[in-house]
């Protein structure tokens, strides 16, 4: 390969990160119901949505790699936010489609021992349509797509953009919406 070559399948990389994805399911639709295997502060951890909504609302957050700087930045955001989500009656669940035994790393390194991250099937991600198409990426990704949920099941926030800083923000004020 040519370094132009190199040059332009890293531009396009760096592109695919830094504009905005777009999630096919909008707010109103009925969040799909999903069970998976994950981590929650190193040790395996088994999530159900069901489950979950049951206790209140849900924050699900999707994101492409483990250990990736974005990710754990995101992971980082909401480890220092997950008091007011927990005040706000709310659940945080991140998801990938990394292998558990990274989730279990991931899980204390990057989210501090404070939220749980689950492994996103391909089923999972096809689902809640957050397949990170791009040249150049590999399949299984995520995009960075986060979910509110409320407690009926329904989707009440999307918000779908590659740069991760907003996604904390957004979704604890749609969750402190819900119980307001």
């Amino acid at each position: 390969m040519t370094i132009r070559a190199l040059a332009a399948a890293a531009a396009a990389f760096a592109l695919s990160f830094s504009a905005p994805a777009f999630a096919e399911l909008k707010a109103g639709a009925r969040a799909p119901d999903f069970a998976a295997k994950g981590a929650l502060a190193g040790k395996p951890f088994s999530f159900s949505l069901k489950e979950a909504l049951k206790k209140g609302p849900v924050v699900l957050y999707f994101y492409p790699k483990a250990f990736t700087q974005g990710c754990t930045l995101e992971a980082h955001a909401f480890a220092e936010a997950t008091d007011e989500f927990r005040g706000a009656g709310a659940t945080v669940i991140g998801m990938s489609n990394d292998k558990v035994e990274t989730l279990q790393k991931f899980s204390t390194e990057a989210c501090r021992d404070k939220f749980a991250v689950a492994a996103a099937t391909p089923q999972i991600i096809k689902s809640y349509d957050v397949a990170l198409k791009a040249v150049g990426i590999p399949t299984g990704l995520t995009k960075r797509t986060s979910y509110v949920i409320a407690r009926n099941g329904k989707i009440v926030m999307v918000h779908s953009d590659m740069d991760y800083r907003d996604h904390v923000k957004m979704t604890l004020a749609a969750v402190r919406k819900l119980k307001g």
